[in-house]
Protein backbone atom coordinates (compact mmCIF):
# COMPACT_ATOMS: atom_id res chain seq x y z
CA UNK A 1 0.00 0.00 0.00
CA UNK A 2 1.58 3.63 -0.77
CA UNK A 3 1.63 5.22 2.55
CA UNK A 4 3.04 8.46 1.19
CA UNK A 5 -0.19 10.64 1.75
CA UNK A 6 -1.13 13.40 4.53
CA UNK A 7 -2.58 11.62 7.72
CA UNK A 8 -6.32 12.18 7.55
CA UNK A 9 -7.48 15.04 9.62
CA UNK A 10 -10.49 14.47 11.54
CA UNK A 11 -13.49 16.75 11.42
CA UNK A 12 -13.94 20.13 14.32
CA UNK A 13 -16.85 18.30 15.27
CA UNK A 14 -14.79 14.93 15.99
CA UNK A 15 -12.06 16.30 17.47
CA UNK A 16 -14.78 18.53 20.17
CA UNK A 17 -16.60 15.35 21.11
CA UNK A 18 -13.41 13.28 22.11
CA UNK A 19 -13.09 16.11 24.20
CA UNK A 20 -16.29 15.94 25.21
CA UNK A 21 -15.93 12.31 26.03
CA UNK A 22 -12.95 12.89 28.11
CA UNK A 23 -15.02 15.25 30.37
CA UNK A 24 -18.07 12.63 30.69
CA UNK A 25 -15.79 9.83 30.99
CA UNK A 26 -14.01 11.76 34.15
CA UNK A 27 -17.52 12.77 35.93
CA UNK A 28 -18.75 9.28 36.08
CA UNK A 29 -15.41 7.09 36.46
CA UNK A 30 -11.99 7.59 37.19
CA UNK A 31 -9.78 7.14 33.72
CA UNK A 32 -6.70 4.78 33.42
CA UNK A 33 -5.23 4.65 30.00
CA UNK A 34 -2.19 2.60 29.68
CA UNK A 35 0.31 1.49 26.46
CA UNK A 36 0.39 3.36 23.49
CA UNK A 37 0.53 3.35 19.31
CA UNK A 38 4.05 2.95 18.20
CA UNK A 39 5.58 6.35 17.01
CA UNK A 40 6.48 4.22 13.74
CA UNK A 41 2.61 3.53 12.85
CA UNK A 42 1.59 6.84 13.54
CA UNK A 43 0.25 8.72 10.75
CA UNK A 44 0.28 5.35 8.25
CA UNK A 45 -2.64 2.87 8.02
CA UNK A 46 -3.96 1.43 11.32
CA UNK A 47 -6.57 -0.69 12.68
CA UNK A 48 -7.51 0.15 16.38
CA UNK A 49 -9.11 -3.57 17.16
CA UNK A 50 -11.35 -3.05 20.66
CA UNK A 51 -13.47 -5.00 22.75
CA UNK A 52 -16.75 -4.52 23.46
CA UNK A 53 -18.83 -4.97 26.58
CA UNK A 54 -20.85 -2.14 27.35
CA UNK A 55 -23.00 0.45 25.47
CA UNK A 56 -20.68 3.26 26.93
CA UNK A 57 -17.64 1.70 24.93
CA UNK A 58 -17.60 4.51 22.18
CA UNK A 59 -17.31 7.16 25.28
CA UNK A 60 -14.63 5.56 27.10
CA UNK A 61 -12.80 4.65 23.47
CA UNK A 62 -13.12 8.21 22.42
CA UNK A 63 -11.72 9.15 25.81
CA UNK A 64 -8.86 7.18 25.75
CA UNK A 65 -7.84 7.65 22.04
CA UNK A 66 -7.98 11.32 22.92
CA UNK A 67 -5.75 10.50 25.67
CA UNK A 68 -2.84 9.19 22.93
CA UNK A 69 -3.78 11.84 20.76
CA UNK A 70 -5.71 9.92 18.01
CA UNK A 71 -8.68 10.45 16.14
CA UNK A 72 -10.04 7.45 14.81
CA UNK A 73 -13.28 6.75 12.42
CA UNK A 74 -15.46 4.29 13.69
CA UNK A 75 -17.10 1.52 12.12
CA UNK A 76 -20.67 1.96 13.89
CA UNK A 77 -23.86 0.05 13.43
CA UNK A 78 -26.06 1.61 11.13
CA UNK A 79 -28.87 2.21 13.71
CA UNK A 80 -26.73 5.32 15.00
CA UNK A 81 -26.64 6.97 11.30
CA UNK A 82 -30.38 6.62 11.33
CA UNK A 83 -30.45 8.40 14.31
CA UNK A 84 -32.03 11.96 13.90
CA UNK A 85 -29.45 13.76 15.55
CA UNK A 86 -26.51 11.14 16.23
CA UNK A 87 -26.95 10.03 12.77
CA UNK A 88 -25.80 13.37 11.40
CA UNK A 89 -23.05 13.29 13.93
CA UNK A 90 -21.58 10.91 13.22
CA UNK A 91 -22.28 11.62 9.25
CA UNK A 92 -19.97 14.73 9.66
CA UNK A 93 -17.42 13.08 11.68
CA UNK A 94 -16.12 10.53 8.88
CA UNK A 95 -17.40 7.63 10.46
CA UNK A 96 -18.11 4.46 8.45
CA UNK A 97 -21.68 3.16 8.65
CA UNK A 98 -21.90 -0.85 8.87
CA UNK A 99 -25.36 -2.28 8.03
CA UNK A 100 -25.17 -5.49 9.38
CA UNK A 101 -27.12 -8.89 8.11
CA UNK A 102 -27.50 -7.26 4.58
CA UNK A 103 -25.43 -6.84 1.17
CA UNK A 104 -24.65 -3.42 2.29
CA UNK A 105 -21.94 -4.73 5.05
CA UNK A 106 -19.50 -4.70 1.87
CA UNK A 107 -19.48 -1.81 1.26
CA UNK A 108 -18.17 -0.86 5.15
CA UNK A 109 -15.47 -2.65 4.20
CA UNK A 110 -14.84 -0.89 0.92
CA UNK A 111 -15.17 2.43 2.46
CA UNK A 112 -12.80 1.05 5.48
CA UNK A 113 -10.73 -0.01 3.50
CA UNK A 114 -10.58 3.97 1.57
CA UNK A 115 -10.43 5.20 4.74
CA UNK A 116 -7.42 3.61 5.85
CA UNK A 117 -5.68 3.85 2.58
CA UNK A 118 -6.54 7.66 2.94
CA UNK A 119 -4.62 7.57 6.41
CA UNK A 120 -6.91 7.49 8.40
CA UNK A 121 -7.01 5.55 11.60
CA UNK A 122 -10.17 2.91 11.64
CA UNK A 123 -11.33 1.54 15.00
CA UNK A 124 -13.49 -1.44 14.86
CA UNK A 125 -15.11 -4.06 17.33
CA UNK A 126 -14.37 -7.37 15.97
CA UNK A 127 -16.56 -9.07 18.10
CA UNK A 128 -19.68 -7.09 16.09
CA UNK A 129 -21.54 -6.85 19.16
CA UNK A 130 -21.81 -6.23 22.91
CA UNK A 131 -20.05 -9.46 24.33
CA UNK A 132 -22.44 -11.94 26.15
CA UNK A 133 -19.56 -14.25 27.34
CA UNK A 134 -20.96 -15.01 31.17
CA UNK A 135 -17.33 -13.77 31.99
CA UNK A 136 -17.71 -10.83 29.71
CA UNK A 137 -14.43 -12.46 27.52
CA UNK A 138 -13.71 -11.70 24.36
CA UNK A 139 -16.11 -13.80 22.02
CA UNK A 140 -15.39 -15.17 18.85
CA UNK A 141 -14.84 -12.79 16.10
CA UNK A 142 -16.53 -11.58 12.54
CA UNK A 143 -14.07 -11.97 9.97
CA UNK A 144 -14.76 -8.41 8.81
CA UNK A 145 -11.73 -6.67 10.82
CA UNK A 146 -9.11 -8.98 9.59
CA UNK A 147 -10.17 -8.61 6.18
CA UNK A 148 -9.85 -5.27 6.19
CA UNK A 149 -6.16 -5.73 7.55
CA UNK A 150 -5.31 -8.26 5.06
CA UNK A 151 -6.85 -6.22 2.37
CA UNK A 152 -4.70 -2.70 3.14
CA UNK A 153 -1.55 -4.33 4.96
CA UNK A 154 -2.75 -2.67 8.22
CA UNK A 155 -1.45 -3.37 11.47
CA UNK A 156 -3.93 -3.94 13.78
CA UNK A 157 -3.54 -2.77 17.22
CA UNK A 158 -5.58 -4.30 20.41
CA UNK A 159 -7.40 -2.13 22.43
CA UNK A 160 -8.79 -3.75 25.68
CA UNK A 161 -11.17 -1.88 28.03
CA UNK A 162 -12.54 -3.09 31.63
CA UNK A 163 -15.16 -1.27 33.85
CA UNK A 164 -17.38 0.69 31.35
CA UNK A 165 -19.77 -2.14 32.10
CA UNK A 166 -20.24 -0.64 35.69
CA UNK A 167 -21.26 2.65 34.11
CA UNK A 168 -24.15 2.07 31.69
CA UNK A 169 -26.77 -1.57 31.80
CA UNK A 170 -26.66 -3.70 28.84
CA UNK A 171 -30.27 -2.59 28.06
CA UNK A 172 -29.48 1.69 28.18
CA UNK A 173 -31.45 3.48 27.46
CA UNK A 174 -33.61 1.05 29.74
CA UNK A 175 -31.98 1.69 33.55
CA UNK A 176 -30.07 4.75 32.08
CA UNK A 177 -30.72 7.04 34.66
CA UNK A 178 -29.85 4.69 37.63
CA UNK A 179 -26.82 3.81 36.30
CA UNK A 180 -25.43 7.12 35.48
CA UNK A 181 -26.39 7.98 39.19
CA UNK A 182 -24.63 5.01 40.90
CA UNK A 183 -21.63 5.82 38.65
CA UNK A 184 -21.74 9.29 39.94
CA UNK A 185 -21.68 8.05 43.39
CA UNK A 186 -18.97 5.27 42.93
CA UNK A 187 -16.71 6.47 40.06
CA UNK A 188 -15.98 2.81 39.37
CA UNK A 189 -12.30 2.25 37.70
CA UNK A 190 -12.29 2.03 34.26
CA UNK A 191 -9.13 0.71 32.46
CA UNK A 192 -8.11 0.90 28.19
CA UNK A 193 -4.66 -0.45 27.42
CA UNK A 194 -3.28 0.00 24.33
CA UNK A 195 -1.56 -3.57 23.29
CA UNK A 196 1.06 -4.51 20.98
CA UNK A 197 0.47 -5.03 17.47
CA UNK A 198 -0.83 -8.29 16.03
CA UNK A 199 1.60 -10.48 14.00
CA UNK A 200 -0.49 -11.68 11.01
CA UNK A 201 2.51 -11.29 8.47
CA UNK A 202 2.09 -15.00 7.66
CA UNK A 203 -1.01 -14.14 6.82
CA UNK A 204 -2.31 -13.67 2.77
CA UNK A 205 -5.37 -11.78 1.75
CA UNK A 206 -7.46 -14.24 -0.35
CA UNK A 207 -5.97 -17.47 0.91
CA UNK A 208 -8.78 -19.89 2.42
CA UNK A 209 -9.18 -19.71 6.13
CA UNK A 210 -6.85 -16.95 6.27
CA UNK A 211 -9.21 -14.30 7.56
CA UNK A 212 -10.47 -16.64 10.16
CA UNK A 213 -6.74 -17.53 11.45
CA UNK A 214 -6.10 -13.56 11.76
CA UNK A 215 -9.75 -12.90 13.70
CA UNK A 216 -8.60 -15.74 15.87
CA UNK A 217 -5.47 -14.11 16.62
CA UNK A 218 -6.70 -10.50 17.01
CA UNK A 219 -9.14 -12.19 19.87
CA UNK A 220 -6.48 -14.00 21.45
CA UNK A 221 -4.33 -10.86 21.70
CA UNK A 222 -7.37 -8.54 22.88
CA UNK A 223 -7.91 -11.53 25.51
CA UNK A 224 -4.00 -11.49 26.67
CA UNK A 225 -4.34 -7.92 26.77
CA UNK A 226 -7.46 -7.83 29.18
CA UNK A 227 -5.93 -10.08 31.53
CA UNK A 228 -3.83 -7.44 32.99
CA UNK A 229 -6.84 -4.91 33.44
CA UNK A 230 -8.54 -7.66 35.53
CA UNK A 231 -6.56 -9.54 37.65
CA UNK A 232 -8.96 -9.86 40.95
CA UNK A 233 -11.69 -10.83 38.41
CA UNK A 234 -10.07 -13.79 36.34
CA UNK A 235 -13.22 -15.16 35.55
CA UNK A 236 -16.47 -13.69 36.12
CA UNK A 237 -17.14 -10.04 37.30
CA UNK A 238 -18.06 -8.53 40.45
CA UNK A 239 -20.45 -6.32 38.64
CA UNK A 240 -23.36 -8.51 37.87
CA UNK A 241 -25.75 -6.83 35.24
CA UNK A 242 -28.92 -8.47 35.47
CA UNK A 243 -30.17 -7.42 32.22
CA UNK A 244 -27.57 -8.58 30.47
CA UNK A 245 -28.43 -12.16 28.74
CA UNK A 246 -25.81 -14.67 28.73
CA UNK A 247 -24.71 -16.29 25.21
CA UNK A 248 -22.32 -18.94 25.20
CA UNK A 249 -23.12 -19.83 21.26
CA UNK A 250 -19.82 -17.56 20.34
CA UNK A 251 -17.59 -18.22 23.16
CA UNK A 252 -13.85 -18.27 21.75
CA UNK A 253 -11.69 -21.44 22.16
CA UNK A 254 -8.86 -19.73 23.79
CA UNK A 255 -9.37 -18.90 27.51
CA UNK A 256 -7.41 -16.21 29.50
CA UNK A 257 -4.40 -17.70 31.80
CA UNK A 258 -5.00 -16.02 35.45
CA UNK A 259 -2.15 -14.54 37.12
Amino acid sequence: MDTAHSPWQPPLIWRAALLLARVLVGLLARLEVTGDIPARLRGGPLILAANHISPFDPVVLAAACRARRVAPRIMATGGLFRAPVIGAAMRSAGHIRVDRGTAGVHRALDDAAAAVGGGAPILVYPEGRIGLDPGIWPERGKTGAARLALTCGAPVIPVAQWGSHEVLPYQAPKGLLRGIARALVRRPTVRVHFGDPVDLADLVHGVPGGARRATDRIIDALTDTLVPLRPDEPDRPRHVDLGRPVDTSRAHRRRPAAG
